[in-house]
């Protein structure tokens, strides 16, 4: 089962709410992303791709292997997992972006005694990145898990109007096998069981002034 679930496909989206409320409203013309750089044990070379839906309300990263476990037949660096990806964001001119919400699902087998956790932040090159925030799961729990960090709208970072920056995502997933019985096995993946999309980041739109 572990193996069928490390090879399980992940699928991370960036999503703009309908409907016309400010920081809402995506830019009339296309928008493009590129992965430019993919790093971590989460997500190695080649199992990854980026996809922009027609409408601009979303994109979709799609991995083929993102697990964490601990216990029964795994090696030590098994317990941690992480992807780090840098994306080219081509925003048409005269709008910037920043996010306002990310949502994190997936699905955890922990027994009696262990512990996962997920974290996550992201930042724009060149400035800081937000505070990782962290979600702890205890066992036992066999069952989908759902994390939401919210930033408020007076604290949400944008890209500086007029430059290009870089976006960058970390996400990482930890088990741990704690006091659980060390003939069974435990684990964390960062999608869910009905190949439902796993994360989701929510885009707030400015319009750059002089536009």
């Amino acid at each position: 089962m572990i193996s069928t679930l490390s090879a399980a496909l992940l699928a991370s989206t960036i999503i703009i709410p309908p409907g016309g409320a400010p920081g809402t409203t995506p830019p009339p013309d296309h928008i493009t992303i590129e992965i430019v750089t993919v790093n971590g044990s989460g997500c190695p070379l080649g199992t990854s791709a980026v996809a922009v839906s027609p409408d601009n309300k979303a994109f979709t990263v799609t991995y083929s292997d993102f697990l964490a476990q601990a216990g029964a037949g795994t090696k030590p660096t098994d317990m941690r997992k992480n992807c780090q990806l840098n994306l080219k964001v081509n925003v048409p001119q005269g709008f910037t972006y920043g996010i306002a919400s990310a949502d994190y699902r997936g699905f955890a087998s922990l027994m009696k005694g262990a512990k996962g956790t997920e974290k996550a932040n992201y930042y724009f090159q060149g400035m800081s990145p937000t505070a990782y925030t962290s979600h702890v799961y205890n066992g036992p729990l066999s069952d989908d898990w759902q994390a939401t960090d919210t930033t408020e709208v007076a604290a949400i970072v944008y890209s500086p109007c007029g430059e290009r920056r870089n976006f960058n995502i970390n996400t990482e997933l930890r088990v741990d096998a704690g006091t659980s019985d060390p003939k069974k096995t435990s684990f964390m993946t960062m999608d869910s069981t009905d190949g439902n999309i796993a994360t989701t980041y929510h885009f707030a739109w400015k319009t750059c002034p002089g536009m």
